[in-house]
């Protein structure tokens, strides 16, 4: 193939991927939103048969010289492998659709477990609740087991990658064994502070030891819910004029549609939806009060305002082709923690320094709670699939027991499980906030956020789009290394804290 032709047909892989992620995007928008989808999935892939072959992704040689043609060939991997495991996602989804926990004549289906046990629960309630899910799990694990067996087996028969961890490596340019030693070793570093600090907290609110709460008690308890007595807002959009600060409306920027308001169907999960970027960015949540609340919408925020501040003029495989999104999370997990920040709970929220300190230790524990139990489902999901067993949810549940304290059914392990290794954007993402935070901090001050130049700041840095992967980016822009050092200056920080009465 001569050069000219060459170039020609990367520009027709690149619009067909483009034209695929658009329509998927539009469907999943719609079934997020509680509406139907227009059509079949299937009807998505009509007139890109012959695009989706084995043949066409071993044309497209992508290696770590050629990110580009990398990219397409992963976007071309993506469609082809959702098109063949669509039937087996689709009975799936069916069984699991019906699949509902009956407690105390509460009926609550897998997909509103989350806010029922954050706003509706009781301990009582969430042990029947246990009770109940450990049956459904066991009744549609095959289904789970089946679709992940087919994965594996396209990905190693028909694409030649040597297995899973292999796949998400190549994609996402990551040293995944080198990211799970350097977590094993995270973990352990954070474990006198956090089980000590975590039995505080569980004999306060539940006078029990951690020991005797499962997973369902962590939602319930990471949610701050106990202290949303203490949040002045009536609903998240009350806090939306912060950002005026940076020169940005988030209700009426160009491009950028919330949807943050409660209706009948949607869907419980908040989600940021790229269907075009920088043109058409959706944030979508189901508000339920509180801070969990706050946190939601500014998480979704940094998805969002990045996105949609991304240079239009950059290539189409630099804004629309990303193969790993750990740099949005970057940006996500740095608004968040904003959100329940010192300078923004008391010079835009208005809250006394009694409560800020209150609600800082807490959100601080809690952050320390959940990057560890990302952590753990990433060692335990990096242990599955390096050993070859699917089917046994005893090392997960394990693990998971281990690393929070929370016990963790056996059974659910396949339901807890994050396609391509996600947790470990996760981590790199928060990572990254803290490097992006100590970095605005060295700037500007404590009360970095609260500048406008900050907003430049982050502005100039969101043009840039997805162009290079995260280690490059932090790199590239003099922000500093991407390690886990500031996380933990910051948890020793934390430990040396007075707990709050």
């Amino acid at each position: 193939m001569n050069p000219k032709r060459s170039t020609d047909e990367l520009h027709r892989l690149t619009s067909a991927i483009h034209t695929l992620n658009v329509r998927w995007a539009r469907r999943a928008l719609s079934l997020w939103q509680g509406l139907s989808a227009d059509g079949s999935p299937e009807q998505v892939y009509e007139g890109f048969e012959a695009v989706l072959t084995p043949e066409t992704i071993a044309g497209v040689a992508g290696t770590r010289d050629d990110p580009a043609r990398a990219r397409i060939r992963h976007g071309l991997i993506d469609h082809y492998l959702q098109r063949k495991l669509m039937p087996h996602e689709t009975e799936m989804q069916a069984w699991s659709r019906g699949a509902a926990a009956h407690v105390d004549g509460e009926k609550i289906y897998f997909t509103e477990v989350i806010p029922w046990c954050q706003k509706s629960s009781t301990l009582l309630k969430r042990q029947r609740l246990q009770q109940e899910t450990g049956p459904l799990c066991k009744l549609l694990k095959p289904f789970a087991v089946n679709y992940w067996n087919i994965l594996l087996e396209t990905l190693t028969d028909e694409l030649g990658f040597d297995g899973y961890i292999d796949y998400c490596g190549r994609k996402k340019g990551l040293d995944y064994a080198g990211l799970y030693r350097g977590m094993k070793a995270l973990v352990e570093h954070t474990d006198d502070f956090y089980f000590a600090a975590m039995e505080d907290w569980s004999q306060r609110r539940f006078n029990r030891p951690l020991k005797d709460l499962s997973r369902f008690d962590a939602i319930y308890l990471l949610s701050l819910g106990q202290w949303d007595r203490l949040c002045p807002v009536a609903n998240p959009e009350g806090t939306l004029s912060f950002f005026s600060r940076w020169g940005f409306d988030p209700a009426r920027h160009p491009g950028l549609f919330l949807d943050i308001r409660p209706a009948a169907g949607k869907s419980a999960q908040a989600i940021s939806v790229m269907v075009r970027i920088p043109q058409e960015i959706h944030i979508l949540m189901r508000p339920e009060g509180g801070w969990i609340d706050v946190e939601t919408l500014w998480h979704e925020l940094g998805h969002g305002l990045s996105a949609v501040s991304t240079d239009p003029s950059l290539p189409a495989v630099e804004r629309e082709l990303a193969t790993a999104f750990n740099l949005s999370e970057v940006y996500a997990f740095l608004l968040q923690r904003m959100a329940l920040s010192p300078p923004v709970l008391e010079s835009v929220m208005g809250l006394p320094g009694e409560t800020v300190a209150t609600i800082v230790y807490y959100k601080d524990l809690k952050d320390l709670a959940v990057f560890r139990r990302y952590a753990a489902k990433f060692i335990s999901e990096y242990e599955m699939f390096a050993g070859g067993d699917l089917s046994d949810g005893r090392p997960y549940a394990d693990t998971m027991a281990r690393v929070t304290g929370f016990y963790h059914q056996p059974e659910s392990h396949l339901f807890d499980l994050v396609p391509e290794f996600y947790c470990a954007d996760y981590l790199l993402g928060w990572m990254g906030e803290a490097v992006l935070a100590g970095y605005f901090r060295r700037r500007s001050g404590d009360g970095w956020c609260l500048r406008s130049d900050t907003g430049a700041v982050l502005k100039r840095l969101w043009r840039q789009g997805n162009g290079m992967e995260i280690f490059s980016f932090f790199d590239h822009n003099g922000l500093g290394k991407l390690t886990p050092d500031a996380l933990l200056k910051r948890w020793e920080r934390l430990a040396e804290s007075p707990c709050p009465d």
